[in-house]
């Protein structure tokens, strides 16, 4: 939704870039100075201004969709809201795809939470999870489910850190249930998480099935760093055909 107090504060240039972030994911600064028809400099000035100012996140190279931005990142709450019709499809693939009693690993984010809520119906589940969010939505008493130790890396209740990728590396897990940030048209799939992508690399190692949930907004946007190609991936659930 357009935010008129953004707009009031920022150059028409400034504007599109943020317009550029929030539809791609990722952008660089050689490829905004080319659209704009300005320099390398003036761009770094303009993501300069709107780093600090929390709209976007900037990295080496250019922008994107931060960690910590308030405006460009949306929150935990509005991201439940959307594609949501595509996240509940995805949901409903995975728990056909995953059989009763297996051993899987659940990624962080709410396309992974509404696959763990659907995945719950399924009994006999061992599941290992970084998402505490995820975790919750699976009963005891029904399933033998494991929080991957870390600290506390947002307001998803995403969990990183060492002692996450040492559990997974000493398990031979059925599936590996991965989310990402964006899917670039080349096939590599992105996240803006380094810590977050390092768990997502060693549960894909564990698994004997991997699986890439993504809806379709998720194609076409690039981020900041590549967990794998799409290719590396055995099922890409994407809510569609």
């Amino acid at each position: 939704m357009p935010d008129s107090r953004r707009d009031n504060a920022l150059t028409p240039r400034q504007q599109k870039i943020l317009q550029a972030v929030e539809a791609q994911g990722f952008v660089t600064i050689e490829g905004l100075a080319r659209d704009f028809d300005v320099s390398a400099q003036t761009v770094r000035r303009d993501i300069i201004a709107l780093d600090g100012a929390g709209f976007l996140q900037r990295f080496h190279g250019g922008a994107g969709i931060g960690t910590e931005t308030t405006a460009v990142r949306l929150g935990h709450g509005h991201k439940l809201t959307v594609a949501a019709d595509a996240k509940r499809e995805i949901a409903r693939m995975a728990a056909a795809l995953v059989p009763k009693g297996a051993a899987l690993f659940l990624d962080v984010g709410t396309t992974l939470e509404a696959a763990a809520a659907e995945l719950a119906g399924n009994e006999g589940l061992t599941v290992f999870t970084n998402s505490m969010n995820a975790a919750a939505l699976f009963r005891p008493d029904r399933h033998d489910v494991h929080v991957l130790g870390g600290r506390l890396a947002g307001s998803d209740g995403s969990l990183v850190g060492e002692d996450a990728v040492a559990m997974l590396s000493g398990l031979r897990l059925d599936f590996a249930l991965i989310g990402c940030s964006g899917i670039e048209p080349g096939g590599a799939v992105m996240d803006f998480d380094l810590r977050k992508i390092a768990i997502k690399k060693a549960a894909m190692r564990a698994a004997g099935c991997r699986c890439l949930l993504a809806t379709p907004n998720k194609f076409g946007r690039s981020a900041r760093a590549q967990i794998a190609m799409r290719d590396e991936f055995d099922h890409i659930l994407t809510g569609t055909p």
